[in-house]
């Protein structure tokens, strides 16, 4: 499923034009994006949790060379599903 997709199941399910589900669904998306940067987790009771999780500076390859390069410490956003979630997924 992709966004339009997810655009038309909530204007179906919510009975409102798509402009009005397009409008729900992006203000969903700017919430839990904004949530994650500024408090680090946004937690969705029975559908789970985004949060954010820092990675450290590490030693890699480039794979053609061989050669050892220096990789950043970074962060990235990791979501762990909800108990609910799991259920449904795994009928």
């Amino acid at each position: 499923m992709n966004k339009q997709e997810l655009v038309e199941v909530v204007a179906k399910e919510c009975k409102v034009s798509k402009a009005c589900g397009e409008a729900a669904v992006n203000a969903v998306l700017n919430g839990i994006k904004s949530g994650v940067k500024k408090s680090k987790e946004v937690r969705l009771i029975g559908f789970g949790t985004f949060s954010v999780r820092t990675r450290k500076a590490r030693k890699g390859r480039n794979p053609q060379t061989g050669a050892v390069i220096n990789i950043k410490a970074s962060k990235a956003v990791k979501f762990t599903a909800g108990q609910d979630f799991k259920n449904i997924v795994n009928k």
